[in-house]
C-alpha cells in the first residue's frame, strides 16, 4: 500500500482536477516560497525549480508521505508572465497575449519517501484571439484574473478568448492529470 499523499498546493483547481481521476490527497499542505524568476530563468527552468522547491519544503514535515507538488507558468517567448495580483498586470498580460501564442509551463514534482524527488514538465501551447477593448475590460472586470499565472483562467471566461490550444488542457488549468496519473501509478507499487 502507498504511503498518503500530501498536496503542497493551496490551489482548489488542483483538488478538483485531482478528483477528476478518483485522487483524494489524505492532506493539503502548501508551500510558502519567493516565486520570483532568478536572473536569466527561462519559463521551463522556473516551473520545474518552483515545483521541486515546494515539495522539498512540504516534504520536511511530512516525512512519511508522498508529497505531489506543482507549479504554472506562462511564457510568451522569454518573457515569463506573473500571476496577476493587480488589474495593472493583468491588463499587461492580456495585452501582451492577445493575437498571440503563449506557452504554459507545468512542473510538477513528486517525492516519494526513500526515493529521489522526481519532476516532470508539461508544456502546452495556447493562442489568443485578439482581444477587443470591451472583451478586456468585461475581463478585468469579472476578478477571475485574479492570482491567474498570465493573467487569465482557460476554464472560466477566458476560454471565449482561446482559439487553439495544443497540449494537456489540464495543465493549462493546472495540472496536468496525465502525467501526474502516470507518476502516481509508479508509486502504489512502492
Amino acid at each position: 500500500m502507498a504511503p498518503p499523499l500530501v498536496l503542497a498546493s493551496a490551489s482548489p483547481r488542483r483538488r478538483e482536477l485531482l478528483a477528476q481521476i478518483g485522487v483524494v490527497p489524505s492532506a493539503i499542505a502548501p508551500a510558502e516560497l519567493d516565486e520570483t524568476p532568478e536572473r536569466g530563468e527561462t519559463g521551463p527552468e522556473l516551473a520545474r525549480r518552483l515545483a521541486l522547491a515546494k515539495a522539498l519544503a512540504v516534504a520536511a514535515a511530512h516525512p512519511d508521505a508522498r508529497i505531489l507538488a506543482a507549479d504554472t507558468v506562462v511564457a510568451c517567448g522569454r518573457r515569463i508572465l506573473p500571476k496577476a495580483e493587480t488589474g495593472e498586470e493583468a491588463a499587461a498580460c492580456l495585452d501582451l497575449l492577445g493575437g498571440r501564442r503563449h506557452r504554459v509551463h507545468g512542473g510538477i514534482c513528486l517525492i516519494v519517501p526513500g526515493r529521489r524527488p522526481v519532476v516532470r514538465l508539461s508544456t502546452s501551447v495556447v493562442a489568443f484571439k485578439r482581444l477587443t477593448a470591451s472583451e478586456k475590460d468585461g475581463y478585468l472586470a469579472s476578478g477571475e484574473w485574479k492570482g491567474k499565472a498570465g493573467g487569465y483562467a482557460i476554464q472560466g471566461r477566458a476560454a471565449a478568448f482561446v482559439r487553439f490550444v495544443s497540449g494537456s488542457y489540464s495543465n493549462i488549468v493546472g495540472l496536468d492529470l496525465f502525467a501526474v496519473a502516470q507518476m502516481l501509478s509508479g508509486t502504489e507499487r512502492a
